[in-house]
């Protein structure tokens, strides 16, 4: 994440939003803050079965509103 956070301001046409992991809105927010500095959060538990996602780390690739890709597991930083 804090390499995602990092690249982001590479593509400010781009939005990039994190998905808390299942806690409270008060703990996540308070992990999150120790990394991530330009990623908007989501916080509601429904984006995880929306979009399929089976645990973290996770992430999808949406372009005009359509899923273009999604992938599970952990990417290499380059």
């Amino acid at each position: 994440m804090p390499v995602i956070d990092e690249v982001s301001a590479d593509y400010p046409d781009v939005a990039f939003v994190a998905i808390a992991g299942r806690s409270t809105p008060e703990k996540t927010a308070a992990k999150a803050g120790e990394f991530v500095q330009r990623i908007p959060w989501g916080y509601d538990d429904a984006i995880w079965e929306l979009y399929g996602i089976p645990g973290q780390p996770a992430s999808v690739l949406i372009a005009d509103g359509v899923v273009v890709d999604g992938w599970f597991g952990a990417v290499p930083e380059e």
